[in-house]
């Protein structure tokens, strides 16, 4: 009988070399197995090993955890040791901005794993996702941690496909309860090439896309007034 887990799994496998353009066959290839096998291990008939879900990992170019299996909003047991409370009980979170290069409102998606890596907690994040019921079908996905301290909560990124691209968003006052947050990414953008920060609003469930958030989003005269006192971009 085939199990939830493979089948999920599977199909995040099928989803993602789909998306990046190999074919069942150019996969076989590279991780040593059958275009039938691997066939199998996208429909769930077979379960994988350890080191044939890794070999596909390093195949596809992603990390393995963005392979493996989560139910969404979904309390999760091992995250209720975390200090934070916006944070605490939740794996998976919704974030968005406005990007002013293209007018147009950016939706992402970030999942917070129970395993630590380095000094906080192992982080994807997905960004310019289409469709959040595939979210890992996006323009640009992150790989890092989550650090977490008292008054502040700070994700430092990578971009996967571009290691040179490395984010990070500050989110403050984590610790109060709250169903959205704000925080401010700091980073390098490709389309013109120069450091940027931006407000990044986040979520615990997707929200409403109207033009009250894509204004919500947007650089206010309150922005700019503190800009100029400050002579720096902050968010509050």
């Amino acid at each position: 009988m085939t199990s939830l887990i493979s089948r999920e799994v599977g199909k995040k496998i099928r989803s993602i070399r789909k998306y990046k353009g190999i074919s069942v066959e150019e996969l076989g290839k590279i991780i040593y197995k059958s275009k039938a096998t691997v066939s199998k291990y996208e429909t769930g008939d077979i379960a994988m090993d350890i080191d044939t879900l890794y070999a596909i990992a390093l195949a596809l170019n992603v990390q393995v955890e963005q392979l493996l299996y989560s139910e969404p909003i979904k309390p999760s047991p091992l995250l209720e040791n975390m200090p934070n409370t916006f944070f605490k009980n939740s794996n998976r979170f919704y974030s968005y901005f406005y990007d002013g290069r293209i007018n147009k409102l950016i939706r992402c998606v970030v999942d917070i794993f129970p395993q630590t890596q380095d000094a906080g907690y192992k982080t994807m994040l997905y960004m310019n996702v289409r469709d959040f019921d595939q979210y890992w079908q996006c323009e640009n996905s992150y790989a890092g941690h989550t650090e977490h301290y008292d008054t502040l909560t700070t994700l430092i990124l990578t971009n996967q496909a571009t290691p040179l691209e490395k984010l990070t968003i500050n989110i403050l006052a984590s610790f109060l309860e709250s169903e959205q947050k704000w925080g401010l990414m700091s980073g390098v953008s490709f389309r013109p090439f120069m450091p940027i920060a931006l407000k990044m609003l986040f979520s615990r469930c997707p929200l409403t896309e109207n033009q009250e958030l894509i204004n919500e989003l947007k650089i206010s005269r309150d922005d700019i007034r503190r800009m100029k006192m400050y002579n720096m971009f902050a968010i509050t």
